[in-house]
């Protein structure tokens, strides 16, 4: 008999007897729960839960015995077959740290994505993506022609079904209305110091400084720069024995490092957005 894994994740307001019923539809699925994490926010008071369910049903039947306790709880309801892989597009500019880490990791096995194409304001990473069989678009970005090159990006998302965008060190503004188009599946990825440093060569201004930590902040775009719900972060020690190139190579590791699992997190399903702020079941 064909057993299948799915993931069940879900959001509602909290009350008494979401686990009672959720678990009572899936086991009239016919499913055994072989994984279940939940939290109740006491900020918002909004619960979250994330379960892993086998069974011998198909996903149309455990959607079908999940409807009507999500319509009684008013819940956003997701159910994905386990392992399944996210079509993704990856955006980059000029450095390929971030997006070396990502396509060494999805080749590995490691990454449940899917990547059809790579989409760049420069041509410098076009013989990455060559060595990967990955298709190579170059859309350039002036102030002239940035309305049309979202629009084309917006177009190679439909054409492809893209679920999630990754912005591998691509250094564009987005619009505020691309924003708004990608909420809650488009993951950025940038330097994380304090204090912060802004503008060209922010590693050199920090080392400068002598700071005693670098690291990098994985976070979903908004139309506030930079300071999207935050999905991971990682920070390293350095000294004042290492130098200003040091502290890049360091700090490139780390930004590939942590944009990877969260793009791992997303597509596992283990990210949920309450409100400006991330849960995020490990």
């Amino acid at each position: 008999m064909t057993t299948n894994e799915f993931i069940v994740s879900l959001s509602c307001p909290d009350r008494p007897g979401i686990v009672h019923a959720v678990s009572g539809a899936l086991l009239s699925a016919g499913c055994n729960i072989t994984e279940s994490q939940q939290f109740e926010s006491p900020e918002t008071h909004n619960f979250f839960m994330r379960i892993a369910v086998a069974t011998a049903q198909d996903i149309d039947a455990v959607r079908n015995a999940l409807g009507p306790v999500r319509d009684e709880f008013g819940m956003e309801l997701g159910i994905t077959a386990a392992g399944s892989r996210v079509t993704t597009l990856i955006m980059v500019s000029k450095e390929g740290h971030a997006l070396n880490d990502l396509l060494f990791a999805q080749r590995a096995g490691t990454l449940p994505v899917e990547i059809p194409v790579i989409v760049s304001n420069h041509l410098d990473l076009k013989p990455m993506a060559d060595f990967h069989g990955i298709e190579f678009i170059h859309i350039p970005v002036t102030a002239a022609t940035k309305a049309q090159a979202e629009a084309q990006l917006l177009a190679l998302v439909d054409e492809h079904n893209i679920e999630l965008v990754v912005l591998a060190r691509y250094m564009q503004i987005l619009s505020d209305d691309l924003c708004r188009a990608l909420s809650g599946r488009a993951i950025n990825i940038h330097h994380s110091f304090l204090p912060s440093f802004k503008g060209a060569k922010p590693y050199h201004q920090a080392h400068a400084r002598g700071v005693k930590l670098i690291g990098a902040t994985a976070h979903y775009v908004t139309a506030d720069l930079d300071e999207g719900p935050i999905i991971e972060q990682e920070v390293i020690r350095v000294d004042h024995a290492r130098t200003a190139g040091q502290f890049v190579a360091m700090g490139r590791d780390v930004e590939g490092r942590t944009l990877t699992r969260a793009v791992a997190w997303h597509a596992e399903r283990r990210v949920m957005l309450d409100g400006y702020r991330t849960v995020v079941f490990s």
